[in-house]
């Protein structure tokens, strides 16, 4: 038997339990998990529950799963660019098209699979399909992005993430011109109703997401700027710009055009959005640390066009 722990985010917060497992386990069927409630398997900070209960942010799921249906994980030589590391983190610069963990799909190639294989030890607070991740970044966003290699590590981290005491800096090119140089987003983010895989403006279920926006350069028809977060939503500033109509560049997904660049002869796939800061104090020394990485070469080369 493998064992299955999830801690809910916030912007998962009332979904029905068989659902938002369903989400998060993609190898396993909603009517699998239905079985595992009604066989008492399943245990939401180690109580019973049952299909109609709606999780709630910090619960903590656990369940066995028999290992045939359980993807077996590997380590893969594949090479990090690693910003920064001892015993207890370990901070890399996630390349464009990589998937942080495995999921339906994306079993091999992702960074767990690189951690796995660079690591010898990942905390376990997330399960066996995502040792060591705290946060994550989109499959098609770059960046900086900390993990940790022990639970006491992951436990601190996750409560800075709680309390948004990270300093997170992103840098994005959005279609057309802001009224504004400096402006505020708000506005209460959650699932799209009509797809539950996307995020949407919800103010009735969402969760309240902030975003800080400064532009850094104007371009024809498009924008260079950078964004804070002041909160951490799934999709937040993808989201938050579509919503005042200035999707990022090749986010289709929200409403943006599909990018006219090239690079290395080859069309850009998604969004143009890159974290380029990470701000966080250390769970061991409490000393603050920061990290930035370079936009990378298409980011550059798109800037260097327009």
């Amino acid at each position: 038997m493998a064992k299955l722990v999830f801690t809910v985010s916030d912007e998962k917060e009332g979904i029905r339990i068989d659902k938002y497992l369903a989400e998060e386990a993609d190898n396993l069927s909603r009517s699998y998990i239905q079985k595992l409630i009604k066989e008492e398997r399943l245990l939401v900070n180690d109580s019973l529950c049952n299909s109609h209960y709606q999780v709630k942010s910090d619960d903590v799921i656990c369940f066995d799963v028999p290992e045939n249906m359980e993807p077996e994980i590997l380590p893969e030589d594949i090479k990090l660019d690693i910003l920064y590391e001892d015993s207890d983190v370990i901070v890399v610069n996630k390349e464009k098209g990589m998937v942080v963990h495995p999921a339906a799909g994306h079993y091999t190639g992702t960074l767990v699979n690189a951690l796995m294989y660079h690591c010898k030890d990942l905390s376990g607070i997330n399960g066996v399909l995502r040792p060591g991740i705290v946060h994550r970044i989109d499959k098609d966003t770059s960046g900086v992005l900390i993990c940790a290699k022990n639970d006491f590590a992951h436990s601190s981290l996750a409560e800075q993430l709680k309390n948004h005491s990270m300093n997170r800096r992103y840098r994005a090119i959005i279609v057309g011109k802001l009224k504004e140089n400096d402006g505020i987003i708000t506005g209460s983010i959650g699932r799209k109703p009509s797809d539950r895989k996307l995020m949407a403006i919800n103010e009735r279920n969402g969760k309240p997401a902030v975003t800080h926006y400064h532009v850094i350069q104007e371009f024809a028809g498009y924008s260079y700027i950078e964004c804070v977060l002041e909160t951490g939503r799934t999709h937040q500033i993808r989201v938050h710009m579509a919503s005042i109509g200035h999707p990022l560049l090749g986010d289709i997904a929200y409403g943006g055009k599909l990018s006219e660049f090239k690079y290395k002869g080859e069309p850009l796939q998604g969004q143009t959005l890159h974290a380029m800061t990470l701000g966080f104090v250390h769970p061991r020394t409490n000393e603050y640390m920061e990290f930035s990485a370079d936009l990378p070469e298409y980011f550059a080369h798109i800037l260097e066009i327009l």
